[in-house]
Protein backbone atom coordinates (compact mmCIF):
# COMPACT_ATOMS: atom_id res chain seq x y z
CA UNK A 1 0.00 0.00 0.00
CA UNK A 2 3.04 2.31 0.60
CA UNK A 3 3.88 1.73 -3.09
CA UNK A 4 0.20 2.59 -4.23
CA UNK A 5 0.07 6.01 -2.39
CA UNK A 6 3.46 7.14 -4.02
CA UNK A 7 2.05 6.16 -7.46
CA UNK A 8 -1.07 8.25 -6.28
CA UNK A 9 0.88 10.94 -5.24
CA UNK A 10 2.93 11.30 -8.84
CA UNK A 11 -0.04 10.93 -10.76
CA UNK A 12 -1.84 13.37 -8.55
CA UNK A 13 1.41 16.17 -9.02
CA UNK A 14 1.30 15.15 -13.09
CA UNK A 15 -2.59 16.11 -13.10
CA UNK A 16 -1.57 19.75 -11.17
CA UNK A 17 1.11 20.18 -13.23
CA UNK A 18 -0.63 19.97 -16.66
CA UNK A 19 -3.75 21.68 -16.08
CA UNK A 20 -1.90 25.17 -15.36
CA UNK A 21 -1.28 25.00 -19.42
CA UNK A 22 -4.45 26.82 -21.19
CA UNK A 23 -7.32 24.44 -22.70
CA UNK A 24 -8.89 24.93 -25.76
CA UNK A 25 -11.20 22.13 -25.69
CA UNK A 26 -13.92 20.58 -23.75
CA UNK A 27 -12.71 18.71 -20.65
CA UNK A 28 -9.43 17.44 -22.25
CA UNK A 29 -8.39 16.00 -19.03
CA UNK A 30 -9.11 12.49 -18.07
CA UNK A 31 -7.58 10.74 -14.69
CA UNK A 32 -8.64 6.81 -14.26
CA UNK A 33 -7.87 5.15 -11.43
CA UNK A 34 -9.03 1.09 -10.47
CA UNK A 35 -7.86 -2.60 -10.41
CA UNK A 36 -6.24 -4.18 -12.29
CA UNK A 37 -5.68 -7.94 -13.08
CA UNK A 38 -2.48 -9.77 -14.51
CA UNK A 39 -3.13 -12.53 -16.34
CA UNK A 40 0.95 -14.38 -17.14
CA UNK A 41 -1.00 -17.80 -18.95
CA UNK A 42 1.24 -21.23 -18.36
CA UNK A 43 3.41 -23.33 -20.04
CA UNK A 44 4.50 -26.49 -20.15
CA UNK A 45 8.29 -25.22 -19.41
CA UNK A 46 9.44 -25.63 -16.47
CA UNK A 47 12.58 -24.23 -16.82
CA UNK A 48 11.34 -20.56 -17.84
CA UNK A 49 11.61 -18.18 -15.61
CA UNK A 50 8.08 -17.10 -15.91
CA UNK A 51 6.66 -19.89 -17.73
CA UNK A 52 3.78 -18.80 -20.20
CA UNK A 53 2.14 -20.58 -22.92
CA UNK A 54 -0.07 -20.29 -25.78
CA UNK A 55 -1.82 -16.87 -26.25
CA UNK A 56 -5.43 -16.91 -25.04
CA UNK A 57 -5.00 -19.89 -23.15
CA UNK A 58 -8.10 -20.06 -20.55
CA UNK A 59 -7.92 -16.19 -21.17
CA UNK A 60 -11.57 -16.06 -19.45
CA UNK A 61 -10.13 -18.31 -16.39
CA UNK A 62 -10.42 -15.51 -14.03
CA UNK A 63 -9.84 -17.52 -10.55
CA UNK A 64 -6.91 -19.18 -11.47
CA UNK A 65 -5.12 -16.92 -13.50
CA UNK A 66 -5.96 -13.43 -12.72
CA UNK A 67 -3.53 -11.77 -10.32
CA UNK A 68 -5.99 -9.20 -8.54
CA UNK A 69 -5.14 -6.92 -5.77
CA UNK A 70 -8.29 -6.00 -3.34
CA UNK A 71 -7.50 -2.25 -3.86
CA UNK A 72 -7.13 0.64 -6.26
CA UNK A 73 -4.23 -0.94 -8.02
CA UNK A 74 -4.07 1.59 -11.12
CA UNK A 75 -3.84 4.86 -11.85
CA UNK A 76 -3.84 7.21 -15.64
CA UNK A 77 -3.85 10.51 -16.84
CA UNK A 78 -4.51 11.27 -20.65
CA UNK A 79 -4.89 14.39 -22.45
CA UNK A 80 -6.56 14.77 -25.67
CA UNK A 81 -4.94 16.16 -28.55
CA UNK A 82 -7.79 16.41 -31.13
CA UNK A 83 -9.71 14.35 -33.80
CA UNK A 84 -10.50 11.35 -31.03
CA UNK A 85 -7.03 10.92 -30.47
CA UNK A 86 -5.41 11.10 -26.47
CA UNK A 87 -1.93 10.36 -25.12
CA UNK A 88 -1.69 9.39 -21.94
CA UNK A 89 0.66 7.23 -18.67
CA UNK A 90 -1.01 4.75 -16.74
CA UNK A 91 1.43 3.45 -13.26
CA UNK A 92 -0.26 -0.17 -12.07
CA UNK A 93 0.58 -2.45 -9.14
CA UNK A 94 -0.29 -5.75 -8.32
CA UNK A 95 0.79 -9.13 -6.54
CA UNK A 96 2.38 -12.22 -8.59
CA UNK A 97 0.27 -15.62 -7.09
CA UNK A 98 -1.02 -17.21 -10.35
CA UNK A 99 0.65 -17.94 -13.40
CA UNK A 100 -1.79 -20.27 -14.76
CA UNK A 101 -1.90 -23.45 -13.40
CA UNK A 102 1.40 -22.77 -11.39
CA UNK A 103 1.59 -21.01 -8.34
CA UNK A 104 3.88 -18.29 -7.22
CA UNK A 105 5.80 -16.79 -4.41
CA UNK A 106 3.56 -13.93 -4.10
CA UNK A 107 6.04 -11.74 -6.50
CA UNK A 108 5.46 -7.72 -6.84
CA UNK A 109 4.46 -6.36 -10.35
CA UNK A 110 5.06 -2.61 -11.31
CA UNK A 111 4.27 -1.38 -14.46
CA UNK A 112 4.63 1.85 -16.55
CA UNK A 113 3.40 2.59 -19.47
CA UNK A 114 2.88 5.17 -22.11
CA UNK A 115 -0.62 5.18 -24.81
CA UNK A 116 -1.96 6.81 -28.23
CA UNK A 117 -5.52 6.55 -27.41
CA UNK A 118 -8.20 6.55 -30.60
CA UNK A 119 -11.85 7.48 -29.82
CA UNK A 120 -14.16 5.61 -32.71
CA UNK A 121 -17.01 7.97 -31.24
CA UNK A 122 -17.82 11.65 -29.50
CA UNK A 123 -20.60 13.13 -27.44
CA UNK A 124 -21.80 9.61 -27.05
CA UNK A 125 -22.63 7.52 -24.02
CA UNK A 126 -20.60 4.18 -24.74
CA UNK A 127 -17.15 5.44 -25.75
CA UNK A 128 -14.68 2.56 -27.54
CA UNK A 129 -11.53 3.38 -28.04
CA UNK A 130 -7.94 1.47 -28.94
CA UNK A 131 -4.55 2.22 -28.01
CA UNK A 132 -1.01 1.49 -28.59
CA UNK A 133 1.82 2.16 -26.58
CA UNK A 134 4.57 0.96 -24.63
CA UNK A 135 6.50 0.79 -21.01
CA UNK A 136 8.57 -0.95 -18.52
CA UNK A 137 7.18 -3.69 -16.45
CA UNK A 138 8.71 -5.22 -13.20
CA UNK A 139 7.94 -8.56 -11.52
CA UNK A 140 9.75 -9.15 -8.10
CA UNK A 141 13.65 -7.59 -9.45
CA UNK A 142 13.30 -8.91 -13.17
CA UNK A 143 12.40 -5.70 -15.65
CA UNK A 144 11.89 -5.35 -19.08
CA UNK A 145 10.45 -3.17 -21.44
CA UNK A 146 7.37 -4.03 -23.24
CA UNK A 147 5.24 -2.89 -26.68
CA UNK A 148 1.71 -2.74 -25.57
CA UNK A 149 -1.69 -2.71 -27.84
CA UNK A 150 -5.39 -2.71 -26.06
CA UNK A 151 -9.07 -2.21 -26.62
CA UNK A 152 -11.30 -0.67 -24.28
CA UNK A 153 -14.44 1.32 -23.00
CA UNK A 154 -15.87 4.03 -21.37
CA UNK A 155 -19.06 4.03 -20.46
CA UNK A 156 -20.05 8.08 -19.77
CA UNK A 157 -22.79 8.16 -16.63
CA UNK A 158 -22.42 12.12 -17.07
CA UNK A 159 -20.30 14.73 -19.09
CA UNK A 160 -17.84 13.81 -16.58
CA UNK A 161 -17.67 11.12 -14.74
CA UNK A 162 -17.95 7.05 -16.20
CA UNK A 163 -16.80 3.40 -15.96
CA UNK A 164 -13.86 2.13 -17.95
CA UNK A 165 -13.15 -1.30 -18.94
CA UNK A 166 -10.27 -2.01 -20.80
CA UNK A 167 -8.02 -5.02 -21.84
CA UNK A 168 -4.47 -4.71 -23.12
CA UNK A 169 -1.55 -6.88 -24.33
CA UNK A 170 1.99 -6.34 -23.31
CA UNK A 171 4.62 -7.99 -25.18
CA UNK A 172 8.14 -8.00 -23.46
CA UNK A 173 11.46 -7.78 -26.44
CA UNK A 174 14.06 -9.82 -23.72
CA UNK A 175 13.71 -13.51 -23.58
CA UNK A 176 13.54 -13.10 -19.94
CA UNK A 177 10.65 -10.80 -20.12
CA UNK A 178 7.21 -11.44 -19.30
CA UNK A 179 4.07 -11.57 -21.90
CA UNK A 180 0.74 -11.49 -20.38
CA UNK A 181 -2.78 -9.60 -20.45
CA UNK A 182 -3.50 -6.64 -18.11
CA UNK A 183 -7.46 -6.01 -17.91
CA UNK A 184 -8.36 -2.91 -15.88
CA UNK A 185 -12.02 -1.94 -14.25
CA UNK A 186 -12.23 1.82 -12.77
CA UNK A 187 -13.82 5.05 -12.76
CA UNK A 188 -12.74 7.71 -15.14
CA UNK A 189 -12.74 11.39 -14.92
CA UNK A 190 -13.39 13.97 -17.58
CA UNK A 191 -11.91 17.72 -16.32
CA UNK A 192 -10.36 20.87 -17.16
CA UNK A 193 -13.03 22.67 -19.67
CA UNK A 194 -13.41 26.82 -19.03
CA UNK A 195 -17.21 27.97 -18.20
CA UNK A 196 -16.46 31.38 -17.22
CA UNK A 197 -19.66 32.64 -16.81
CA UNK A 198 -20.59 28.50 -15.52
CA UNK A 199 -23.89 28.47 -17.64
CA UNK A 200 -22.97 25.04 -18.42
CA UNK A 201 -21.24 26.20 -22.04
CA UNK A 202 -17.62 25.65 -22.19
CA UNK A 203 -15.73 28.98 -23.56
CA UNK A 204 -14.52 27.56 -26.82
CA UNK A 205 -18.37 26.39 -27.70
CA UNK A 206 -19.84 29.78 -26.05
CA UNK A 207 -20.18 32.38 -28.13
CA UNK A 208 -20.72 35.11 -25.04
CA UNK A 209 -18.62 33.65 -22.93
CA UNK A 210 -18.26 36.55 -20.30
CA UNK A 211 -22.28 36.35 -20.16
CA UNK A 212 -24.14 33.48 -18.52
CA UNK A 213 -26.67 32.20 -21.45
CA UNK A 214 -28.28 29.30 -22.76
CA UNK A 215 -27.11 26.07 -24.52
CA UNK A 216 -29.11 26.70 -27.21
CA UNK A 217 -28.05 29.49 -28.43
CA UNK A 218 -24.52 28.53 -27.92
CA UNK A 219 -24.19 30.18 -24.17
CA UNK A 220 -26.36 33.48 -25.16
CA UNK A 221 -28.31 35.00 -23.18
CA UNK A 222 -32.35 35.59 -23.40
CA UNK A 223 -33.27 37.58 -20.54
CA UNK A 224 -36.69 38.60 -21.43
CA UNK A 225 -36.88 34.65 -21.71
CA UNK A 226 -38.85 35.06 -24.93
CA UNK A 227 -37.34 32.26 -26.84
CA UNK A 228 -35.16 35.20 -29.20
CA UNK A 229 -31.35 35.75 -27.82
CA UNK A 230 -30.53 38.91 -26.67
CA UNK A 231 -27.93 40.14 -29.31
CA UNK A 232 -31.03 39.52 -32.12
CA UNK A 233 -33.61 40.86 -29.40
CA UNK A 234 -34.60 44.13 -30.80
CA UNK A 235 -36.73 44.45 -27.56
CA UNK A 236 -34.04 42.37 -24.77
CA UNK A 237 -35.51 43.08 -21.87
CA UNK A 238 -39.57 42.51 -22.98
CA UNK A 239 -41.29 39.12 -24.31
CA UNK A 240 -42.31 39.53 -27.88
CA UNK A 241 -42.15 37.56 -30.96
CA UNK A 242 -40.40 36.32 -33.78
CA UNK A 243 -42.86 38.30 -35.98
CA UNK A 244 -41.84 41.62 -33.92
CA UNK A 245 -37.97 40.85 -33.53
CA UNK A 246 -38.49 39.87 -30.21
CA UNK A 247 -40.39 43.17 -29.62
CA UNK A 248 -44.44 42.95 -27.88
CA UNK A 249 -47.30 44.29 -30.02
CA UNK A 250 -49.90 44.45 -27.05
CA UNK A 251 -52.68 45.61 -29.62
CA UNK A 252 -51.92 43.32 -32.29
CA UNK A 253 -51.72 45.53 -35.01
CA UNK A 254 -47.83 44.37 -35.89
CA UNK A 255 -46.42 47.19 -35.17
CA UNK A 256 -44.06 46.71 -32.55
CA UNK A 257 -44.64 48.56 -28.90
CA UNK A 258 -41.82 50.19 -29.05
CA UNK A 259 -42.69 52.11 -32.55
CA UNK A 260 -46.08 51.89 -31.80
CA UNK A 261 -47.45 55.72 -30.60
CA UNK A 262 -50.68 54.01 -29.56
CA UNK A 263 -49.74 50.88 -28.18
CA UNK A 264 -53.03 49.86 -26.66
CA UNK A 265 -55.29 50.67 -29.52
CA UNK A 266 -54.94 48.82 -33.02
CA UNK A 267 -53.89 51.27 -35.80
CA UNK A 268 -52.29 51.36 -38.84
CA UNK A 269 -48.67 51.53 -40.30
CA UNK A 270 -49.68 55.20 -41.94
CA UNK A 271 -50.26 56.08 -38.91
CA UNK A 272 -47.78 54.67 -36.25
CA UNK A 273 -49.86 51.95 -34.97
CA UNK A 274 -53.01 54.77 -33.97
CA UNK A 275 -56.30 54.21 -35.08
CA UNK A 276 -58.85 56.71 -37.34
CA UNK A 277 -62.18 56.16 -37.03
CA UNK A 278 -63.30 58.75 -39.95
CA UNK A 279 -61.04 57.72 -42.26
CA UNK A 280 -59.76 61.19 -42.92
CA UNK A 281 -55.88 60.17 -42.28
CA UNK A 282 -55.61 62.27 -39.17
CA UNK A 283 -54.84 59.93 -35.92
CA UNK A 284 -58.08 59.62 -33.38
CA UNK A 285 -55.34 60.89 -31.17
CA UNK A 286 -55.05 64.23 -32.76
CA UNK A 287 -58.30 64.49 -34.53
CA UNK A 288 -60.34 66.88 -33.36
CA UNK A 289 -63.63 65.73 -34.79
CA UNK A 290 -62.82 61.59 -34.99
CA UNK A 291 -66.37 60.78 -36.07
CA UNK A 292 -66.09 63.08 -38.98
CA UNK A 293 -63.58 63.43 -42.08
CA UNK A 294 -61.59 66.58 -42.23
CA UNK A 295 -58.32 67.76 -43.40
CA UNK A 296 -55.02 67.41 -41.26
CA UNK A 297 -54.61 71.28 -41.64
CA UNK A 298 -58.65 71.65 -40.01
CA UNK A 299 -57.22 68.84 -37.52
CA UNK A 300 -59.17 66.33 -38.89
CA UNK A 301 -62.45 68.51 -38.96
CA UNK A 302 -64.51 69.67 -41.91
CA UNK A 303 -64.13 72.89 -43.36
CA UNK A 304 -67.66 75.02 -42.11
CA UNK A 305 -68.80 77.37 -44.32
CA UNK A 306 -71.05 79.65 -41.80
CA UNK A 307 -73.21 81.73 -44.27
CA UNK A 308 -73.70 78.62 -46.36
CA UNK A 309 -73.22 80.43 -49.72
CA UNK A 310 -71.16 77.36 -50.97
CA UNK A 311 -67.34 78.93 -50.23
CA UNK A 312 -65.80 77.01 -47.58
CA UNK A 313 -64.88 79.64 -44.51
CA UNK A 314 -61.40 78.75 -45.24
CA UNK A 315 -61.47 80.18 -49.02
CA UNK A 316 -64.42 82.89 -48.25
CA UNK A 317 -63.67 86.26 -47.64
CA UNK A 318 -66.26 87.60 -46.22
CA UNK A 319 -67.37 83.86 -44.15
CA UNK A 320 -70.26 85.91 -41.82
CA UNK A 321 -71.94 87.01 -45.23
CA UNK A 322 -73.20 85.27 -48.15
CA UNK A 323 -72.22 85.92 -51.02
CA UNK A 324 -70.82 84.27 -54.81
CA UNK A 325 -68.02 82.14 -55.39
CA UNK A 326 -67.42 84.34 -58.49
CA UNK A 327 -66.25 86.95 -55.56
CA UNK A 328 -64.46 84.71 -53.07
CA UNK A 329 -67.56 84.42 -51.22
CA UNK A 330 -68.87 87.97 -50.70
CA UNK A 331 -71.32 89.72 -52.27
CA UNK A 332 -70.88 91.20 -55.23
CA UNK A 333 -72.30 95.22 -55.72
CA UNK A 334 -75.01 95.04 -58.36
CA UNK A 335 -76.42 98.15 -60.59
CA UNK A 336 -79.34 98.05 -58.26
CA UNK A 337 -77.30 98.64 -55.41
CA UNK A 338 -74.61 100.90 -56.95
CA UNK A 339 -77.72 103.05 -57.99
CA UNK A 340 -79.54 103.47 -54.62
CA UNK A 341 -75.63 103.85 -52.76
CA UNK A 342 -75.61 107.00 -55.43
CA UNK A 343 -79.29 107.93 -54.76
CA UNK A 344 -78.31 108.32 -50.84
CA UNK A 345 -74.84 110.25 -51.68
CA UNK A 346 -76.28 112.93 -54.08
CA UNK A 347 -78.10 114.18 -51.09
CA UNK A 348 -75.58 114.33 -48.90
CA UNK A 349 -75.44 118.11 -47.93
CA UNK A 350 -72.76 120.58 -47.38
CA UNK A 351 -72.59 123.99 -45.42
CA UNK A 352 -72.27 126.30 -48.72
CA UNK A 353 -68.67 126.88 -49.99
CA UNK A 354 -67.52 124.37 -47.60
CA UNK A 355 -66.66 120.69 -47.50
CA UNK A 356 -67.97 120.36 -43.90
CA UNK A 357 -71.33 117.69 -44.11
CA UNK A 358 -74.72 119.72 -42.34
CA UNK A 359 -75.92 117.83 -39.26
CA UNK A 360 -78.95 116.71 -41.53
CA UNK A 361 -77.13 114.16 -43.72
CA UNK A 362 -76.36 112.48 -40.65
CA UNK A 363 -79.35 109.97 -41.59
CA UNK A 364 -78.41 109.51 -45.21
CA UNK A 365 -74.97 108.61 -44.39
CA UNK A 366 -76.11 105.86 -41.90
CA UNK A 367 -78.24 104.15 -45.08
CA UNK A 368 -74.71 104.69 -46.97
CA UNK A 369 -72.86 102.87 -44.26
CA UNK A 370 -75.05 100.11 -43.87
CA UNK A 371 -74.92 99.08 -47.63
CA UNK A 372 -70.93 99.69 -47.43
CA UNK A 373 -70.94 96.81 -44.60
CA UNK A 374 -73.18 94.44 -46.80
CA UNK A 375 -70.16 94.49 -49.06
CA UNK A 376 -67.02 94.12 -46.55
CA UNK A 377 -65.14 92.81 -49.80
CA UNK A 378 -65.94 95.92 -52.18
CA UNK A 379 -63.87 98.41 -52.90
CA UNK A 380 -65.22 102.56 -53.45
CA UNK A 381 -64.47 105.66 -54.85
CA UNK A 382 -65.76 108.61 -53.19
CA UNK A 383 -66.37 111.00 -56.05
CA UNK A 384 -66.90 114.69 -55.46
CA UNK A 385 -68.32 117.35 -58.03
CA UNK A 386 -69.52 120.67 -58.29
CA UNK A 387 -71.54 123.25 -60.85
CA UNK A 388 -69.84 125.75 -62.79
CA UNK A 389 -70.35 128.91 -60.50
CA UNK A 390 -67.17 130.28 -59.33
CA UNK A 391 -63.44 129.72 -60.72
CA UNK A 392 -62.34 126.15 -61.97
CA UNK A 393 -59.12 125.86 -59.56
CA UNK A 394 -61.39 126.50 -56.52
CA UNK A 395 -64.08 124.27 -57.61
CA UNK A 396 -61.32 121.45 -58.11
CA UNK A 397 -60.44 122.10 -54.18
CA UNK A 398 -63.96 122.40 -53.24
CA UNK A 399 -64.68 118.65 -54.65
CA UNK A 400 -61.78 117.35 -53.06
CA UNK A 401 -62.29 118.54 -50.07
CA UNK A 402 -65.86 116.99 -50.10
CA UNK A 403 -64.97 113.38 -51.19
CA UNK A 404 -62.43 113.91 -48.29
CA UNK A 405 -64.84 114.51 -45.65
CA UNK A 406 -67.05 112.06 -47.05
CA UNK A 407 -64.89 109.39 -46.97
CA UNK A 408 -63.52 110.65 -43.59
CA UNK A 409 -66.62 110.35 -42.15
CA UNK A 410 -67.19 106.71 -43.41
CA UNK A 411 -63.81 105.66 -42.05
CA UNK A 412 -64.61 107.24 -38.55
CA UNK A 413 -67.71 105.09 -38.28
CA UNK A 414 -66.29 101.83 -39.01
CA UNK A 415 -65.42 101.42 -42.67
CA UNK A 416 -62.06 100.11 -43.76
CA UNK A 417 -59.51 102.66 -45.03
CA UNK A 418 -58.64 100.72 -47.67
CA UNK A 419 -61.59 100.15 -49.26
CA UNK A 420 -62.07 103.88 -50.06
CA UNK A 421 -60.59 106.31 -51.85
CA UNK A 422 -61.21 110.24 -52.65
CA UNK A 423 -61.00 111.85 -55.60
CA UNK A 424 -62.54 115.41 -56.85
CA UNK A 425 -63.22 116.17 -60.45
CA UNK A 426 -64.65 120.00 -60.21
CA UNK A 427 -67.06 121.10 -62.43
CA UNK A 428 -65.56 118.83 -65.22
CA UNK A 429 -68.10 116.11 -65.04
CA UNK A 430 -71.53 117.86 -64.73
CA UNK A 431 -75.07 115.63 -64.89
CA UNK A 432 -77.17 118.48 -66.15
CA UNK A 433 -76.97 122.01 -67.42
CA UNK A 434 -74.81 124.36 -65.60
CA UNK A 435 -77.54 127.16 -67.10
CA UNK A 436 -80.32 126.78 -64.41
CA UNK A 437 -80.68 126.15 -61.50
CA UNK A 438 -82.31 123.39 -60.84
CA UNK A 439 -78.98 121.65 -63.23
CA UNK A 440 -76.94 123.32 -61.54
CA UNK A 441 -77.82 121.95 -57.39
CA UNK A 442 -78.08 118.08 -59.55
CA UNK A 443 -74.13 118.89 -60.89
CA UNK A 444 -73.70 119.75 -57.04
CA UNK A 445 -73.13 115.91 -55.92
CA UNK A 446 -71.16 113.58 -54.11
CA UNK A 447 -70.74 109.90 -55.71
CA UNK A 448 -69.63 106.42 -54.34
CA UNK A 449 -68.90 104.13 -57.39
CA UNK A 450 -67.53 100.35 -56.83
CA UNK A 451 -64.13 99.63 -58.15
CA UNK A 452 -64.01 97.00 -60.43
Amino acid sequence: MKNLSKLMLVALLLVGVNNIQAQDENNPWQISFGVNAVDMYPTNDEDAVYPTGELFDEYFNATDHWNILPSISYIGVSRSVGNGFSVGVRGSLNRIENLGDWSADDLSYYGLDGAIKYAFLKNTTIDPFVEIGGGYTWVDEIGSGTVNGGIGVNVWFSENIGLTLQTGYKHGFEDYSVKHFQHLAGLAIKFGGADTDGDGVYDKDDACPEVAGLEAFNGCPDADGDGIEDSKDACPNEAGSKEMNGCPDADGDGIADKDDACPNEAGTAALNGCPDADGDGVADKDDKCPSEAGPAANNGCPWEDKDKDGVLDKDDKCPEVAGTVANNGCPEVTEEVQKKLNDYARTILFDTGKSSIKAESTAVMVDIITILKEYPNAKFTVEGHTDSVGSATLNQKLSESRALSVKEFLVEKGIGEFRLSAVGYGEDKPIATNKTRAGRKQNRRVEINLVK
